[in-house]
């Protein structure tokens, strides 16, 4: 019954438009490890060096900028404390990571350093009661002129909604999980989330996977994506369970 409702709410995406996903193997947060910190530049320096699309996080600055980090706190990957929307980009990007040269950066940084050689896929954080849209048009305003393949994406179904809706040329996707950790542990959650944002892509958690839902959403024609790809044997799953592996460590091909 419920696969039956994700084909009535949520029709498959063009296949020109979002084709590309399944094309590549996107390196998690850019290729980081001890010389190249997560989401720093010099990583996904290193991803395009070695032909890999990249996967980005997205937190706002008090500015409002759309700012290269995945924590809502400073703390873990630079040693300052503080949220990370307590601080102006300007201030933001004079701050290094923990035992490292590399600074933080902004969205508008790896746009510039891609310069559309591979594709870039731009995870907004969210969680409740935030203003979700300031982020969406803080990622909207940087990507905009921006001529490289690219996407969207968030756990927050409200993302891909907001992009369908304001932002029509941008790829838009929704980010599924089932364990503790995420807001769709039940089926019906799912469901709603899925109907909601009516994506042109998933990213499911790999270790959800194999999975009756996305089994049916890939058979329609949409693109399923996994992560965190880490370990060969997870590569191995999630080439036979998704079209595009989200990787780091020893998941990168």
């Amino acid at each position: 019954m419920l696969s039956r409702l994700d084909r009535l709410f949520v029709a498959p995406p063009d296949p020109a438009r979002v084709g590309w996903l399944r094309d590549w193997t996107f390196a998690h947060r850019g290729l980081h490890d001890e010389h190249a910190p997560e989401n720093s530049l010099a990583a996904f320096a290193g991803a395009v060096e070695r032909g890999m699309g990249v996967e980005c996080d997205i937190q706002r600055s008090r500015d409002h900028a759309a700012m290269l980090m995945h924590d809502w706190e400073l703390e873990r990957l630079t040693g300052v404390t503080g949220p990370t929307a307590c601080y102006s980009a300007e201030e933001l990007a004079r701050i290094a990571y923990l035992d490292s040269e590399h600074m933080l950066a902004r969205l508008d940084d790896l746009l510039a350093l891609v310069e559309g050689r591979v594709p870039i896929l731009v995870e907004i954080k969210s969680r409740r009661r935030y203003d979700i849209e300031e982020s969406c048009v803080a990622v909207r305003d940087a990507l905009a002129g921006y001529e490289g393949r690219h996407a969207v994406m968030s756990f927050d179904p409200r993302v891909s909604r907001w992009f369908r809706k304001h932002s029509p040329r941008t790829v838009h996707g929704l980010v599924m999980r089932e364990d503790h950790i995420g807001m769709t542990q039940k089926p019906w959650q799912r469901h709603m989330a899925l109907w909601l944002a009516r994506p042109e892509f998933i990213a499911y958690h790999v270790a959800a996977l194999p999975n009756p839902m996305v089994a049916s959403l890939r058979t329609a024609g949409m693109p399923v994506l996994t992560w965190t790809v880490d370990t060969p044997e997870l590569l191995r799953h999630a080439l036979l369970h998704a079209d595009a592996p989200i990787a780091e460590g020893a998941g990168v091909p």
